[in-house]
């Protein structure tokens, strides 16, 4: 004899399922996020842990999985009726997120593919349970528990330091010293000068100058981005229209918190800009231009963090050498 389940919830099942999920993610959001202690970098760090960023999607794909699967008539029970519960769930939580502004664009850019990735695993979780215990399989509690099961035991394990290094070139077709001139300090950018950049419509603050305060080892360089973000940059290394190195000491005291969210400030716990390089090679047809940056990475989750890390710097820097680049060449060809 069937169990007797309601025809809304026949048809309807999947809402209660994704909703419950939902809320799970939201309250552990307002448990990990809202600050008793007035600690910001608590806070934070509780957001920039496994425990939140796979272990909360993971329980809430295991929760909208279970909770359907409960709800549903075991004739009606197919692998393919549940897929899609653990991404519906995330999605609506990270919509929520960026309506109420919980998050910068770029934190859930950054957290939305591995996120997606372990709420599936959590739906499955549940399914290869259900099948094996059906009722008895564990429930709700269960997946409440989890994300602070992951964080007691990864809060005794200290952040890795991890040194990253990004490397971009251009060609230049113009001479060592008109492009020597135009790295050593940089003055003002106009919007149109900057190619397009996924980063900039993720959030991520515009290039706007560079200064410099005297030519030489121990010049400063006083690197600034829109919204406020200033890198003070010691020149360590200076060889005549060869290389440019330099120290970077992001300012974050000064950065207001319109700019990066505690998450992803730089020169806070998680990431941080150590030193970048400039180094001119001849060629035949110009200058082969490198732009070099080394930064520290310090998360638990370094291999997925570095691949976003990487990307950012990156797409900074291409745009940083195509403004050098245009600048470069508009020069040299005035002069021919």
């Amino acid at each position: 004899m069937n169990t007797f389940v309601p025809f809304w919830f026949r048809r309807n099942v999947w809402l209660p399922s994704v909703l419950s999920a939902v809320l799970l993610g939201g309250l552990y959001r307002f448990i990990f996020v809202v600050d008793f202690n007035s600690n910001h970098s608590d806070s934070a760090a509780l957001v920039m842990s496994i425990a939140f960023l796979a272990g909360v999607p993971f329980a809430m794909g295991y929760l909208s999985v279970y909770l359907s699967l409960r709800a549903t008539p075991p004739e009606n029970v197919r692998w393919t009726r549940w897929l899609f519960l653990p991404w519906v769930s995330v999605l609506i939580g990270l919509l929520a997120c960026v309506a109420l502004k919980w998050e910068g664009t770029i934190c859930l850019l950054f957290a939305a593919p591995e996120m997606m990735i372990t709420s599936l695993l959590g739906g499955v979780g549940a399914r290869l349970f259900w099948g094996k215990f059906k009722r008895r399989a564990p429930g709700a509690a269960s997946a409440f528990a989890l994300p602070l099961l992951l964080l007691a035991v990864e809060s005794h394990i200290p952040l890795p330091y991890q040194t990253r290094t990004v490397e971009t070139q251009i060609l230049i077709h113009a001479p060592a010293s008109t492009v020597w001139k135009n790295i050593k300090s940089v003055r003002a950018i106009d919007s149109t000068e900057l190619p397009d950049s996924w980063v900039n419509r993720a959030g991520f603050p515009k290039p706007v100058a560079a200064t410099l305060s005297h030519e030489g080892v121990g010049g400063v360089r006083q690197a600034g981005f829109t919204g406020g973000l200033v890198f003070t940059e010691t020149v360590n290394r200076w060889d005549e229209q060869q290389d440019l190195r330099f120290s970077i000491h992001a300012n974050t005291d000064s950065i207001p918190p319109s700019t990066l969210d505690e998450h992803a400030t730089i020169g806070g716990a998680f990431f941080d800009v150590l030193d970048g390089e400039y180094r001119l090679e001849p060629r035949a047809d110009g200058i082969l231009l490198h732009l070099t940056s080394r930064e520290r990475l310090s998360t638990h989750f370094n291999p997925y963090a570095g691949l976003w890390t990487d990307a950012v710097m990156r797409a900074i820097q291409n745009q940083i050498l195509v403004v050098v680049r245009s600048r470069c060449q508009a020069e040299a060809e005035a002069t021919r």
